[in-house]
């Protein structure tokens, strides 16, 4: 089966293409701008007006990886614009070709920012659940979302949809690599009070494994999964967790949940205070029952392997 998977040089294409690869299975076909000897490399932009039809060339199944990415300090003029033009114009061109080449099933990696922020005095998300998207890039995604299944009924190619949370393993970068760096350091952090709330993570491990799956599943087609370690942490739970991995002692002094609430109010930083002490869990039974599919990663395995240098 030829395969092409966009975002091939990014966190998850990367181990994708690397696993996908090794089985030795699969002829890939890679969009993007940097090189690979994992297959045939195709440079192109996501964009809403390049032609993909050289990439697309007897491919039956598309893995859509690439998007702009979500920062929490967006320096762009117009964000919206700017992750609609990536996101959502760029997937839907991709798609439309796609569907005109004869492509079978399109697997779409999109975010669990389309449900919504927060599950915190809520249950948790699940795929069914109507849209809820609270910032720019949360929304082009849904918009994505909503225009693939529109065209996958026009035309009858699959669309399969995966929703991650905060995806992290060997590499990761951002938040989550900041957090095991200090923890590393033996740092003396405030999170220990932190215990009554829950988020849920996925390694990339687990991930791969699941867009793997959807690759073949009959039962994947059109339809909305998504996807954790199912085991979701406190805050207090993953700072003890990657002291534990890194074999450090867990240095955390147990600072009261309110004062980080009043810290949030004076410093204007709400935003950052409820992904500490607020919730974000999935329900991923769906995932589970219609793909047979279970996590092969353990919450400790996956920080175990984000840990490794």
């Amino acid at each position: 089966m030829k395969l092409l998977i966009t975002g091939y040089s990014g966190f998850v294409g990367g181990v994708l293409t690397e696993s996908l690869a090794e089985l030795g299975t699969y002829e890939l076909n890679l969009l993007g701008r940097k090189s690979s000897n994992l297959g045939d490399v195709f440079h192109h932009s996501l964009d809403a007006d390049s032609d993909y039809s050289e990439a697309l060339d007897g491919v039956e199944t598309v893995v859509h990886c690439a998007a702009r990415v979500h920062v929490m300090q967006d320096k762009a003029l117009d964000p919206l614009a700017e992750f609609r033009a990536v996101n959502t114009q760029g997937t839907l061109n991709l798609a439309r070709q796609a569907a005109q080449l004869g492509v079978k099933r399109f697997v779409f990696v999109s975010s669990i920012k389309v449900n919504g922020e927060s599950t915190t005095d809520k249950p948790a998300f699940c795929a069914s659940d109507k849209p809820m998207p609270e910032d720019p890039y949360g929304l082009s995604k849904a918009e994505a979302e909503a225009q693939l299944l529109r065209l996958g009924q026009e035309t009858g190619m699959d669309i399969v949809i995966i929703r991650p949370p905060l995806v992290y393993g060997q590499g990761v970068k951002a938040n989550f690599a900041s957090l095991m760096r200090f923890v590393a350091k033996g740092l003396p952090l405030p999170f220990r009070a932190i215990r009554n709330n829950r988020r849920s993570l996925v390694s990339v491990y687990n991930l791969v494994d699941l867009i793997k799956v959807c690759l073949v599943h009959p039962l994947a087609a059109n339809k909305t999964f998504l996807v954790s370690d199912d085991q979701d942490l406190s805050t207090a739970e993953m700072v003890a967790l990657m002291a534990r991995v890194q074999n450090k002692k867990n240095i955390a002094i147990p600072v009261p949940v309110f004062l980080f609430r009043i810290a949030a109010a004076v410093l204007k930083k709400q935003d950052v205070v409820d992904r500490l002490t607020g919730s974000l869990q999935l329900d991923i039974t769906e995932t589970k029952n219609t793909l047979d599919w279970t996590p092969p990663y353990s919450v400790e395995d996956g920080f175990k392997l984000a840990a490794k240098k």
